[in-house]
């Protein structure tokens, strides 16, 4: 396995303790029955067959969700960015940091999970109140095309395609790294996602070369920020996926 420029050492440098400041109120919150009447919505664009579900990012190791079968797939079209501005979970008001969503463009390779045999509107229900709680988020959640070495077939995806508010598209690594190194919120740090993310793609045998190239640049920018704390065997640590 390759060897991760960002190691769990670093990534305990960026911890703080945060209080959940709770949701802003600039947003949209779904009701239940919102939830209800997306989940039958998406229930009847679905294929038919077994649900998929597309992981690319947190889904990959931390699903919160019983699967029976995973697969390695692409989504064409597609590409991982650290686009969605965030001031809760792994952020703050103070210190706002980023979390991943599928920008257009390229090609994002992941796993897709399939789930239990049952009845799709309530999968999906449950699904839904994991990934987003308001109506703002509703058009990220779509069925994407993937292919995969058994042929192609369509998961429900979640955050793909994001714009306009709460969104920073095309940013440059070097940009997104320093917000990465410091942000942090009551569920964890930016950089403790990225870490986990990376360490679990290689796992699977996925190698993203632009996170890749992101992680060793937050491990650059957290020793140029705790430069004092940070001994040299940090840099020899094999990557490892956290266990969260």
């Amino acid at each position: 396995m390759r060897r991760m420029s960002l190691t769990p050492e670093l990534v305990a440098l960026c911890h703080r303790d945060e209080v959940d400041p709770g949701p802003d109120g600039s947003w949209t919150q779904l009701s239940d029955d919102d939830f209800r009447t997306l989940a039958k919505r998406l229930s009847g664009e679905a294929d038919d067959g077994p649900l998929w579900v597309f992981a690319y990012g947190s889904l990959i190791w931390k699903p919160a969700f019983e699967s029976v079968e995973q697969r390695r797939a692409a989504a064409h079209g597609w590409h991982r960015s650290f686009c969605l501005d965030i001031k809760r979970w792994r952020g703050s008001r103070e210190q706002p940091g980023l979390m991943m969503a599928l920008e257009r463009g390229g090609r994002c390779d992941g796993v897709i999970y399939r789930l239990p045999d049952g009845e799709k509107p309530a999968q999906i229900e449950r699904l839904l109140r994991r990934e987003i709680d308001d109506h703002e988020s509703v058009s990220s959640v779509r069925w994407v095309p993937v292919r995969t070495a058994q042929g192609s077939l369509r998961a429900l995806g979640f955050w793909v395609g994001v714009t306009g508010k709460g969104t920073s598209l095309g940013q440059p690594l070097e940009s997104v790294a320093k917000i990465l190194a410091r942000a942090c919120g009551h569920v964890g740090s930016g950089a403790e996602y990225l870490y986990n993310t990376v360490s679990h793609l290689e796992t699977f045998g996925i190698h993203d070369r632009n996170l890749w190239r992101l992680q060793e640049l937050v491990a650059d920018e957290i020793r140029s920020i705790h430069g004092h704390s940070v001994t040299s065997h940090d840099t020899a640590k094999v990557a490892e996926p956290a266990i969260t």
